[in-house]
Formats: C-alpha cells, structure tokens, sequence
C-alpha cells in the first residue's frame, strides 16, 4: 500500500520518466535516484566551474536545483538523470548496474598467471579519472633511453596518453542501458587489454569505426570535453595511434564485435 509520501513522490517523478523516455540513455530520469544520490558539493567546485566562466559564477545568483536541471544532472522536476547520476552520483553503480571499471593486473601473459593487483573503481565520473589516473601511473615501468648529447632518458613501457585516451573512450562510449559489465582493464606482462560493453553504435561499424563517429552517450561526452577527459570529439582512435608511435610501441589493436569494443597496447619491445 502506497504512503502519502510515496504517492507524492510517484506523481512528481512518472510525468519525467515520461517526457524523457525516447532520448538517449544518459539523458533519462533514473527512477530509482533521489537528489540527495547526487553530490552537490562536487557539483558546485568541479562540475559548474567546467561549464562556466568565473565571472559568471561570481554573479549567479541560481538555486542549484536549477543549474543541475540545465546541465540536465537532473529533470526540470529535480529527477536525477543517468547523466547526473554517471558524472556527480554518490554510488553510480547502484542505479546504473554497469557503472564501474574493473582492473587486474597479472604477473604473466594469460589470465591463468597470479594476480598483482585487482580492484574495482566504483565512483563517479570524477572519482574514477582520478583514482584511475593514480592506478595506470602505478603501474606503469620506465626503461632507459638515449636521449641528446650525452643524456640518457627514461619512458615508460606505455605512454600515459594513449593509456588515458583508452580507458576514457571506453567509459564514454560503453552501453550503459543494456549491459551490466564493468569496462575492464586487463593488465598483462606484455600488453594491456581495455573491453568496454557496447558494439558498433549508430553510423559507426566495425569497417569504418575509425573514420566515422556517432555518440551512444552524447550528454556524457559533452561533459566529459568540458572536465578535460577527452581531448576533442572523433579525435580518440587517432590519439592513441599517434601517441604509441610516438613512443616506438607497436601498433594498437582494435577488436570490434556486435557486442564490444577491446583496444590492445602492446608493450615496447
């Protein structure tokens, strides 16, 4: 039996799971989500500030009910969408079951070798780039070079972008509707396997992937441009190309299915 209050909270938040059910996925109403799932204190110093200038926040004067609604963090009726709840949630993956990224890494080259290292990374948006951003770093090894003159110089065995380009496309363009995988990060002694959930999508196919680009999560890569986690929109594939040849690795893998992308970075030799 329904309570007062639950009956007012059905009636403010069906007419939103209503009017939003036929865009994207990362602009839907999670009806499961309440604003306080939301972290308005990563919102106010991170989030806003990324889509507005300082001299403009100085003068706002807004409720930040009405900035999260026009970012479209939440519904005009205050309704966290996934997008929202993806990007400042306070647990992402208990309203979007995929929401994580899952990282192992193997002291050998097939999953049979022992473990090293394995956990999974459960925040939001803001959360993860940062703890992800510390982990590859941790990670990562560095060999000697020759450098100018007479100076030696020290690379690691995979260059930091391609490593960052990788993971963030896959956690832009993963399927969040359907599949309740992490994306994965697979972390051998001569490679690095990055799977996110998700085929081909829209105008792109497993012939043309490189040169062709649609969005899955449109809200989400616009608000990723805007925190600096990808650089510029269809510019991924390339950057990643660039910076492992820059570096003298060999030539990334991508392996693209109905159901999944894996980019493979192969260890210097």
């Amino acid at each position: 039996m329904h309570t007062a209050t639950s009956i007012r909270d059905d009636q403010h938040v069906q007419p939103d799971l209503r009017r939003f059910a036929s865009g994207p996925f990362d602009s839907r109403p999670l009806a499961t989500a309440a604003e306080g799932d939301l972290d308005v204190r990563l919102f106010r110093t991170t989030y806003l500030p990324s889509f507005v200038a300082s001299e403009a926040l100085e003068e706002n004067s807004r409720p930040v009910a009405k900035d999260l609604a026009w970012l479209r963090l939440t519904t005009p009726g205050g309704v966290p969408t996934a997008l929202g709840v993806l990007t400042i949630g306070r647990d992402p993956s208990a309203h979007v079951p995929g929401a994580y990224v899952q990282f192992v890494r193997y002291q050998g080259l097939d999953p049979d070798a022992p473990v090293a290292d394995q956990q999974e990374l459960r925040g939001n948006l803001v959360e993860t780039a940062v703890r992800l951003s510390a982990l590859l770093s941790g990670h990562l090894r560095t060999r000697l070079t020759d450098g100018d003159g007479f100076r030696e110089e020290q690379l690691p065995d995979y260059p930091l972008e391609a490593l960052r380009e990788t993971c963030m496309n896959a956690v832009m363009h993963r399927d969040y509707e359907t599949s309740h995988a992490p994306v994965r990060i697979t972390w051998f002694d001569d490679r690095i396997e990055v799977t996110n959930p998700g085929g081909p999508y829209g105008q792109v196919r497993p012939d043309n992937f490189d040169r062709v680009h649609d969005y899955r999560n449109p809200n989400l890569a616009r608000a990723m441009k805007a925190l600096g986690y990808v650089n510029r929109f269809g510019r991924g594939i390339f950057r990643i190309r660039s910076a492992m040849a820059k570096a003298g690795n060999p030539v990334p893998e991508f392996r693209v299915d109905s159901s999944s992308w894996s980019v493979v970075l192969r260890k210097w030799p």
